[in-house]
This record gives structure tokens, C-alpha cells and sequence, in this order.
């Protein structure tokens, strides 16, 4: 059996390594995040072959004095903390003394400083945490730390590297979120001398200040969809952008939560955040969001892991609870706004042939033939005649414009300055199309109306008053033994939504009352559709989950069908419901309801602008 001993220190820093230096990424994290802490207001970055070769921090902090330069590369050695109590009430990024030591011990590493009021700078430098040296330099107020050849004493760490644009894309992401956090703090990136990151300092903190960095983390298109974010409770404030429903993606990949300027991941806050657009997406779609955190440091536990990127809180449900109020304010104040993204995907479709007209065929045959004889009566005296006598007479006759119908007429004139507009006409038998002042707008018809549906549905279960209509002749529906059991465990909910079945044999249901607000409904198809509905739901559907799936279900079998022929006032109708119904710009999956094309987009197509 082996005997328990000590591991050398280098091996210990190399161990601690394993959890702080992932990749190239992590290490300028932490060596950002120092430079954060020392008071920088310009942090220049430079990398070669995607920081495994070279990596450079330079950065305009208060620096570290050359009596403090050894003790800054020993393990568990800091200025941020003292004491017990000072690990429950942090202010900074580093706390924990591991990174500058583990980044050492698998690279060729030296830190260049000068402290702000000293004349001299020096450099500290070692090999693989080992082998330091301590020399004068020359150098400006700062520090200026550089990592080479990093994992070169551990080159199994280097076959675990993705490719090199994939690393390139991780350390761009650490410099811009960290850019994000911090907008009065000069940033700039190179990498092998191009450079790909630079953000001046913002003038303020307000949430538009965000913006330039926002639009290069997130893209133009979430800037151009996103709502801002704000609330100060006094010990919690929130602030930050979160896309509109229509602007939705795959994955949450585009989901940035900060605490007191600290990138986090952390399931609680994205639970938050999921819940706040509980009824706008579809399954599988998920919001883009920056949210900024601040908040008594007492309160949140961040020495949770040694990349400090997950945290506990105090009070969780009261953090649930206030982004997700935050984030559903918001959405509720633009509820009937859509994305520009479908308008921008629309227009980028309209591509217009020039169709020149078709020029004559040359008969060779017909050009080289004789010209005919020309006879000269009188040639002396023969007059030439003028164009007037060999032309016809012409005449251009104006095509027939049919009147504008009435209705269309009425409705411009009473609902053109409205923000969905006049109702002009319906194409396909699917699409309103309505005009504004300034805009055309498309509008399908059966997604806002079952979304208007849905609403209602859901005023009317708050209020109670769901009201049923009774059938005159119950209709029998034929199922499973299981189906029929899963459906009768559901039988007061469904009462409660309007939907009034019992038992009829082992095999079948009878429906005496469907929702009065579906109108005529097929009663059978609907039962069949909320039996798939519950078939589906998980164990872990919250109730609330469980009672939108059906509402969602009851408002398709209740909106408008495709291909079904509406009126101008049927149209206007829709409309104006539409504009004092939350939520109206998408339908209960996450689709956008209508997308308006600008007058100013629509004359550039024609070359008007």
C-alpha cells in the first residue's frame, strides 16, 4: 500500500489547474477580471495561434509593487479578503488566490508592473511555476502579464483544444460579455495582429450605452428586437434588454445573466427568465436576453466552484420572483409589437426580374432579297408624301379602373390612422392586408385570432365565468379504456374551461357542453385533441403549464380557418382587437401574427429611394 504524502507545490498548482485554465479563454478571464479589480479603464488583449503560442493582458490599473509581485504568484495568496466574513460579502471578481499560480504552473509565464506612485517597474518571471526571477524593467502604470507556450508541461491539455476558430470564438465571447459588464472600461482585442474586439468607454450608465457592445455580442437583429428592462427595489435593482416573442431561437445560447457584474450561470435566474414567457413560446424556443443583477453581496454565495461561475442565493424565490414580474412587465407594455426579423425576411424575398421585351428576329433571307420596283409616274412632278397622309390615325383609350368598393373606401377614412390600420383586403383567403399611414401590414388571420381567443379564454377562467353552451344532442366519442380514465381525471378542469363530458360505457365519453366562446366547434375532434394533450403532458407540468396547453388547444378549434371569407368590417374587427389585446403580435406558439412592411422599404423595392 503507498504512504500519504504532500504533493509537490508546482503539482498542487498544476491539480488547480485542471479547474481554473480549461482553455486559453479561461486564463484571460482571469487575468481580465484581475486587471477589473485593480481599477483599469483600458485592458488591451493580443493572442497568437489562439493564445496557446502567446497571450498578453495589459492593462492601466493602480499595479502591484515589487515587494508584492512574489506573493501575487503564491498559491492561496490575495488582497481581496482578510478574514471569514469578508467571504460572504464580496466586491470583487478573484477572492481565491488560484489563478495567477495555476496559470504559472503550465505555462512560461512573467508579470510586468509598476505601482501607481513608484518610479521603477519590475519583472517577475518564471517556467512552469518554478524557477522565478525577479528584474528592473521598463513599463508605463500597470501590469502587463504574458503567458507562452501554455500546457507546454502538460500536452495531453493540448489535444483536448478544439479547432482554432472555435477557441478564437470562446475567447471572444469571455472579452465581450466581460465588455458588457463594464461599459467605462476601454476594451481591445488582436489576434495575430488583426484586430477584432475594440469598445471605447461610454459616457454613462444607462441602458442605451450598452448598445454599440450589445449589437456586436448579440447582432443588429436582437438590438433591433429587444425590450429594456428596468426596476430598483432599493436592496435588488434589475436592468438589461430581452427580445420580443417573435425574436426567439433554438437553444439558450443567447441568455446572459450577470450578478453585481459577475457573468453567472445559473439555473434559477434562467428558470426566471423561461417563466416570464410561459405562454409566448412554443416548446423549444427560447428568449435572448442581457440581464444585469445588482445586489447586497451578503446575500449570493459566489465560492460556490473555482471558475466562479455558478451561485447560491439567500433567497431564491424572491430573486425568481422579481425578474420574472420585471421581464413580464416589459413584454406586456410591447405585447403588440412583432420582431422586425419576419418584415426584413420578407422584403429580402421580393427579387424582381426585368423582363425586357422580345426583340424582332434578322431574316437573313428577307434582307438580301431584290427591292421591289419603284414606278416614277410623272418623276418630274411627283410630289413626296407627307406622314400625315400615310399614317393611321391612332387612339389611346384609358383602361377601365374599377371603382373603389364603398366599405374599402369608409374604412380608410375611419381607421387608416390607427396602429394595425384600415383593412383593404383579404388574399388567399388567409392573409388580412391593412393599411397605415405609413405602412402596409399582413396580417394571417387565423393566428390572431387564436390568440385573441386564448386571451379571452384566459380573462374569463380568472374571472370564473367561463360560459358553456349546451348541445342539443350530446355527442358520443369513442376511446381507449385509458384515454377515457385520463380524460376523467381531468373532468373539473375541463369543467371549469367550459368543457362538460362524462362517462359513457368503458369506451366512451358523452359531450353535453362545449365553450360558448368557440361558437360551432366539433365536439369530437376537440375531445380528441385534449386527450393528446394529456397524453403528452409530463409529470412535471406545473399546473399552470398544463392549463395553457389546453387553453391553447380550445382557442385553435375557436379562431378564424384559413381560406374562410371575411368581410372589410370582419377585418377591422380583428384589428381593433388586436390592438387592445396583450400579446397580440404572436400566436400561442411563438409565431408572429402579422409583419408590417414600411412605405420607405416598399418604394426602394421599386427603386423609388
Amino acid at each position: 500500500m503507498k504512504k500519504i504524502q504532500v504533493l509537490p507545490e508546482f503539482l498542487a498548482n498544476q491539480i488547480a489547474a485542471g479547474e481554473v485554465v480549461e482553455r486559453p479563454s479561461s486564463v484571460i478571464k482571469e487575468l481580465v477580471e484581475n486587471a477589473l479589480d485593480a481599477g483599469a479603464t483600458q485592458v488591451d488583449i493580443a493572442v497568437e495561434e489562439f493564445g496557446t503560442k502567446r497571450l498578453t493582458i495589459k492593462d492601466n490599473g493602480q499595479g502591484i509593487s515589487k515587494d508584492q509581485l512574489p506573493l501575487a504568484l503564491e498559491r492561496h495568496a490575495t488582497s481581496k479578503i482578510q478574514q471569514t466574513d469578508d467571504l460572504f460579502n464580496i466586491h470583487s471578481f478573484g477572492f481565491r488566490g488560484e489563478a495567477l499560480p495555476s496559470i504559472a504552473s503550465v505555462s512560461r509565464f512573467s508579470i510586468t508592473s509598476k505601482a501607481a506612485g513608484e518610479d521603477d517597474a519590475w519583472v517577475y518571471k518564471g517556467e512552469g511555476g518554478k524557477n522565478f526571477t525577479l528584474e528592473p524593467a521598463a513599463h508605463n502604470h500597470g501590469t502587463t502579464i504574458v503567458v507562452e507556450d501554455l500546457f507546454f508541461n502538460t500536452p495531453a491539455r493540448l489535444k483536448f483544444l478544439k479547432a482554432k476558430r472555435t477557441e478564437m470564438e470562446h475567447i471572444q465571447d469571455v472579452v465581450v460579455r466581460l465588455a458588457l459588464a463594464n461599459p467605462k472600461v476601454m476594451f481591445k482585442l488582436v489576434s495575430d495582429g488583426d484586430e477584432v474586439v475594440r469598445f471605447a468607454q461610454a459616457q454613462g450608465e444607462l441602458l442605451d450605452d450598452m448598445l454599440p457592445r450589445l449589437a456586436s455580442f448579440m447582432g443588429r437583429d436582437f438590438v433591433d428586437n429587444a425590450i429594456g428592462v428596468e426596476l430598483d427595489r432599493g436592496d435588488m435593482a434589475i436592468k438589461g434588454f430581452v427580445s420580443l416573442p417573435t425574436y426567439n431561437v433554438s437553444t439558450t445560447r443567447k441568455q446572459f445573466m450577470y450578478i453585481n457584474g459577475r457573468p453567472v450561470k445559473d439555473k434559477l435566474l434562467m428558470g426566471a427568465l423561461k417563466n416570464a414567457y410561459h405562454d409566448l413560446l412554443h416548446t423549444g424556443r427560447h428568449p435572448a436576453a442581457v440581464l444585469f443583477i445588482d445586489m447586497d453581496p451578503r446575500a449570493v454565495d459566489v465560492n460556490v466552484h473555482p471558475a466562479k461561475a455558478e451561485v447560491r442565493f439567500k433567497d431564491g424565490r424572491s430573486i425568481f420572483g422579481m425578474i420574472r414580474t420585471c421581464v413580464r412587465q416589459a413584454l406586456d407594455e410591447h405585447s403588440t409589437e412583432v420582431s422586425t426579423t419576419p418584415s426584413n425576411e420578407a422584403l429580402r424575398r421580393f427579387v424582381t426580374t426585368p423582363q425586357m421585351p422580345a426583340q424582332p428576329r434578322f431574316d437573313y433571307h428577307a434582307a438580301s432579297a431584290p427591292m421591289p420596283q419603284t414606278s416614277f409616274e410623272n418623276g418630274a412632278n411627283a410630289q413626296p408624301r407627307t406622314v400625315a397622309e400615310e399614317a393611321t390615325p391612332m387612339r389611346y383609350e384609358m383602361p377601365h379602373i374599377p371603382q373603389e368598393e364603398p366599405a374599402v373606401a369608409q374604412s380608410m377614412q375611419q381607421f387608416e390612422g390607427h396602429p394595425m390600420g384600415a383593412a383593404v383586403a383579404q388574399i388567399h383567403g388567409t392573409y388580412i392586408v391593412a393599411q397605415t399611414e405609413g405602412s402596409m401590414i399582413v396580417v394571417d388571420q387565423h393566428a390572431a385570432h387564436e390568440r385573441l381567443v386564448y386571451e379571452r379564454f384566459k380573462k374569463q377562467i380568472l374571472n370564473g365565468s367561463v360560459e358553456r353552451q349546451a348541445l342539443l344532442l350530446p355527442e358520443i366519442v369513442e376511446l381507449k379504456p385509458s384515454e377515457v380514465d385520463a380524460l376523467l381525471e381531468r373532468e373539473s378542469e375541463l369543467l371549469a374551461f367550459g368543457l362538460e363530458v362524462e362517462q359513457f360505457g368503458p369506451q366512451a365519453v358523452s359531450v353535453r357542453a362545449t365553450p360558448a366562446l368557440l361558437g360551432e366547434v366539433n365536439a369530437k375532434q376537440l375531445v380528441l385533441d385534449m386527450v393528446e394533450d394529456i397524453r403528452n403532458l409530463k409529470k412535471e407540468t406545473t399546473l399552470q403549464e398544463s392549463v395553457e396547453e389546453f387553453l391553447s388547444t380550445m382557442a385553435c378549434h375557436g379562431s378564424i380557418r384559413a381560406n374562410r371569407k371575411l368581410s372589410v368590417a370582419d377585418m377591422n374587427a380583428i384589428l381593433r382587437d388586436m390592438e387592445t389585446t396583450p400579446n397580440s403580435a404572436q400566436c400561442n406558439h411563438g409565431r408572429p401574427t402579422y409583419i408590417e412592411l414600411k412605405k420607405a422599404d416598399i418604394e426602394r423595392l421599386f427603386g423609388r429611394r
